[in-house]
């Protein structure tokens, strides 16, 4: 079976720099692809992706060694199947508040004896490869999404759970759950003591900790910290900047060149 890079980073103590896909679009995600992420996210959850346009987007992903993974849009069955057995190698589940949505999330995501996933790895076979069922559970990376205070206050009931590789903060709806403001870096206070307590206790579980940043600078801080899985924006944020960039240089030389 084809190895999950994210697994072999993390054994060597290094850290995961993942990608986000929010645009439903295969030549866009192939794109992202080519720019030499570790992994590309496509979400499901609060992105404009449907399940038929995240497969061309796994599809186009597959072009290059960048993992692929996908956040689901719920603590649900049926799409955290169909999302595996289209060939992705980590799930990002949200809001998972208790060690039962935790077990939910092995079981659906683990084949008998270890969960409850159902057979029928139909892309999955293509892109893992012809021993794929003899090695998912072994190999595919699921992840816990820990957002809210419920979260907060059954942390370590959920990081107790077997089988349970990674968690991913979302600092927004972190920060909302607090009574803070709603942001990806810079933190209030309350919220990133959050994010520190829940590093640590994951630290202390043996599960890797992920989160979302907006910036570079914030994704390589948190690195420091021992996050080994750091999301840096999107693609749509990316090429908004860009384009931003490109027409803040044109309207500041514009007036230059039309007085030639």
């Amino acid at each position: 079976m084809r190895t999950n890079r994210l697994r072999t980073v993390w054994q060597s103590g290094g850290a995961v720099v993942n990608g986000w896909l929010a645009i439903a679009n295969s030549f866009s995600a192939e794109t992202m692809a080519h720019q030499g992420w570790d992994s590309l996210c496509i979400d499901l959850q609060h992105g404009v992706v449907d399940y038929q346009a995240m497969v061309t987007m796994l599809q186009a992903i597959s072009t290059t060694e960048t993992v692929p993974v996908v956040r689901v849009p719920w603590l649900e069955p049926g799409i955290l199947m169909k999302t595996l057995d289209a060939g992705a190698y980590g799930v990002i589940c949200p809001m998972i508040n208790s060690r039962e949505d935790a077990q939910k999330l092995v079981a659906y995501t683990h084949y008998a004896p270890r969960g409850t996933r159902s057979f029928g790895p139909v892309r999955a076979l293509l892109y893992g490869g012809a021993d794929y069922p003899q090695h998912a559970n072994d190999t595919i990376v699921t992840f816990a999404m820990i957002e809210t205070a419920a979260a907060l206050d059954n942390l370590d009931d959920i990081l107790s759970v077997e089988g349970l590789d990674a968690i991913y903060i979302g600092p927004s709806d972190l920060s909302l759950a607090l009574g803070c403001t709603p942001t990806f870096d810079d933190l209030d206070p309350k919220a990133a003591e959050a994010v520190d307590h829940i590093l640590a206790r994951a630290k202390a579980h043996g599960v890797v900790a992920g989160i979302h940043n907006g910036s570079p600078e914030a994704a390589l801080k948190r690195i420091a910290k021992g996050f080994q899985f750091v999301t840096v924006s999107s693609d749509a944020r990316l090429m908004a900047a860009g384009a931003q960039a490109v027409l803040a240089k044109m309207r500041e030389l514009r007036p230059l060149s039309a007085s030639r």
